[in-house]
């Protein structure tokens, strides 16, 4: 009897075994998930994303070896890797020629989250979002540096409240995409007292800790935009940003960089002409900041290779 019980159980399942192998391999009727392939991306958000139709952005441009000129391909933002590893372009950089662009873009210097909010309502005046847009969205470092500059004659608590009310904003702004049907990554944003601003803030500023002030107020935006955007698991990626530069201001070695706390950039050059011929004697493309809250290449890479693993993997 035990011989007989233990054939069946192992008829069983061999059975089990094969089903389950027809089904991992697309049989059975059971479907497939397709990875992500877009047909288009639209960008929104702040200086850390745009490109101006100079080619030239908010980072340490590029130069070309031969000319010395910005070239817009070198240094790429990260909307640009992020459209890059789909093959995409923007107008603003289009050194392949291509005769009609995908990429669109909406991210403009000093935008903040109603800024994106009206970019959002004009492309719907005239366009849509569809199930094969890439929409990616970063902003919301101006809102934290517009609140912030109101202390101490507003006080804390009540700037506090008002970033929340922003991170809830955009994340409302992303619903509104989602719910048109558009495929969204967004990122949360880095926190500002971790910027040079924000340490040249703590060593001139003696009443409070400025820096964590900065930080307590980004922290805030962060939260509450991720507690309000829709949590499908499917039309919405998040892209962890604030982790992520928290860990290399944290362990800067680890990740590559040589500086962490100070701008790359010379103060008396505009910050969408800083260059790599404009840095301070002794900075180099692997500090982490090329401005006082600009960002500089290699973390723009990083934070671009982010958000298209995200956009991969998501099951858009």
């Amino acid at each position: 009897m035990q011989r007989v019980v233990s054939k069946k159980l192992k008829r069983g399942l061999a059975a089990m075994a094969v089903a389950a192998l027809v089904a991992g391999c697309g049989g059975g009727g059971t479907a497939q998930i397709e990875p992500f392939a877009p047909n288009r991306i639209i960008a929104f958000g702040d200086e850390s994303g745009t490109i101006l139709q100079s080619g030239k952005k908010y980072t340490i441009n590029g130069l070309n070896a031969d000319t010395r000129q910005v070239e817009c391909a070198g240094n790429p933002v990260w909307t640009q890797v992020l459209a890059s590893g789909f093959g995409f372009v923007y107008s603003q950089c289009n050194t392949s020629f291509v005769a009609l662009p995908q990429g669109i873009m909406y991210a403009a210097a000093g935008a903040k989250v109603a800024d994106v909010r009206d970019k959002i309502d004009q492309h719907l005046s005239n366009d849509r979002f569809g199930p094969k847009d890439l929409v990616s969205i970063m902003v919301g470092v101006n809102d934290i540096l517009e609140l912030y500059r109101q202390f101490p004659a507003v006080n804390k608590d009540s700037l506090i409240n008002e970033a929340k009310a922003r991170g809830k904003l955009l994340a409302q702004q992303a619903n509104r995409i989602a719910n048109a049907n558009g495929r969204v990554v967004i990122a949360t944003i880095f926190d500002v007292g971790l910027t040079p601003f924000g340490q040249n803030e703590r060593l001139q500023q003696t009443d409070i800790d400025r820096a964590a002030f900065l930080d307590q107020l980004s922290a805030a935006f962060n939260v509450e935009m991720r507690l309000n955007l829709l949590n499908d698991g499917r039309l919405v990626g998040l892209v962890l940003v604030d982790e992520t530069i928290q860990q290399i201001a944290r362990f800067p070695a680890a990740f590559g960089y040589s500086d962490v706390t100070q701008a790359a950039c010379r103060s008396d050059v505009a910050q969408q002409d800083c260059t790599t011929e404009t840095l301070k004697a002794d900075a180099s493309s692997t500090w982490l900041w090329a401005g006082d809250t600009l960002l500089g290449p290699t973390a723009q890479q990083r934070i671009g290779v982010l958000a298209l693993t995200r956009a991969k993997n998501n099951p858009f």
